[in-house]
């Protein structure tokens, strides 16, 4: 596990280190002030992020800005996010985590079990994507993972226009690639190049999903998460893949010449939540409705390249996150939003038939 504590204030510099253990899963106990039930009251939360660059988008964001109008709550970072850490902390009666990252459906699947309900009063839904709030998580934006290629693949105006063009691989040769992780559309991606209209794709035709991923197994690299995607576009190691939007701008910013292909674009909200046990969730809970509000939904649009969950929001995007705003104008396709109630229900299931299909 990757810690991280740089936004951790010199002031409380030594009980930053101990909460700084205690997300990295050791016995040391949470700092003295976790106790307390006053909301307003010294709070350190653990946070719990993807690390790298992102962590530090999210920093930059959300925890800068709500410690400096919050002097109280100070934040010490860790990664990555993990629900199985997260049962292991709630069954061992050691919650050690405040806030975490995760997908929408893995909060509700453990809604009351793993992660604590949640009191979104305070925010206004109506100003958030659909699906930003839940019982038991918060959304902090919405993640796409276009279509794109390296534009020195193909001819000069030779690459593939559509999905279907990614899954034809007489027209368009060339190795492909593909995160594992059901986030990323590896389900959705498949059956709509199979011809699955977006309006009628959940429920998930998950045998389906695979029998057309078969078509393009042996010329396809799936990947087990989204840094290693991203290190083999860098590396020249595939031609035309599905990404990410925060991965692709540190790409294009690296110089990377990658044509983005706005056709049909699978999306999700990435959420926070809360473990059950966190003696801090009041504090945590106040902390996540500033992450909804317009100005850091724009903020992090802005350092990453995702989609603001707040839809008044009004980033200032550069040239590189203009390339893959899922909301701006470069984006002349259809966007197809991941149903966060079937993959509640259906996502150990799912999960097992592609777990099973990757090791055949």
């Amino acid at each position: 596990m990757k810690s991280h504590s740089r936004f951790a204030l010199t002031t409380v510099a030594a009980a930053a280190a101990l909460g700084l253990l205690a997300g990295c899963g050791t016995s040391d106990p949470a700092p003295a002030d976790s106790g307390s039930a006053d909301a307003d009251a010294p709070a350190q939360l653990t946070f719990v992020g993807y690390g790298g660059e992102g962590q530090d988008a999210m920093i930059k964001a959300w925890q800068e800005p709500y410690t400096k109008a919050h002097p109280e709550v100070t934040f010490v970072n860790t990664s990555p996010p993990d629900v199985a850490q997260v049962k292991a902390q709630v069954e061992s009666g050691a919650v050690q985590w405040d806030v975490v990252a995760t997908a929408p459906y893995a909060a509700e699947q453990n809604c009351g079990t793993l992660f604590e309900k949640l009191d979104t009063s305070a925010i206004k839904t109506d100003d958030l994507v659909e699906g930003g709030v839940g019982k038991c998580y918060v959304g902090n934006w919405v993640l796409s993972s276009p279509l794109a290629y390296r534009t020195d693949a193909f001819p000069k105006g030779k690459g593939p226009k559509t999905v279907e063009d990614f899954f034809d691989v007489k027209k368009f040769p060339g190795q492909r690639g593909f995160v594992t992780n059901l986030q990323n559309g590896i389900l959705e991606y498949p059956l709509l190049a199979d011809g699955v209209k977006p309006d009628d794709l959940y429920p998930l035709d998950v045998d389906r999903a695979l029998d057309k991923l078969d078509t393009i197994r042996s010329s396809t690299t799936f990947s087990p998460n989204v840094g290693a995607l991203q290190q083999a576009v860098a590396a020249k190691q595939v031609d035309m893949f599905f990404l990410p939007d925060s991965r692709l701008v540190p790409l294009l910013r690296d110089g990377n010449d990658i044509t983005v292909v706005w056709d049909q674009t699978v999306a999700g909200v990435n959420v926070f939540a809360v473990p059950k046990g966190s003696t801090k969730k009041e504090a945590a809970e106040k902390f996540l409705v500033s992450v909804t509000e317009p100005k850091q939904a724009a903020r992090i649009a802005e350092l990453l390249g995702v989609a603001p969950i707040n839809n008044t929001a009004k980033p200032k995007l550069d040239e590189y996150t203009e390339q893959v705003a899922l909301y701006g104008s470069a984006n002349t396709g259809e966007t197809v939003l991941q149903d966060v109630d079937w993959y509640t229900k259906n996502f150990n299931d799912a999960s097992t038939k592609l777990t099973t299909w990757l090791a055949g």
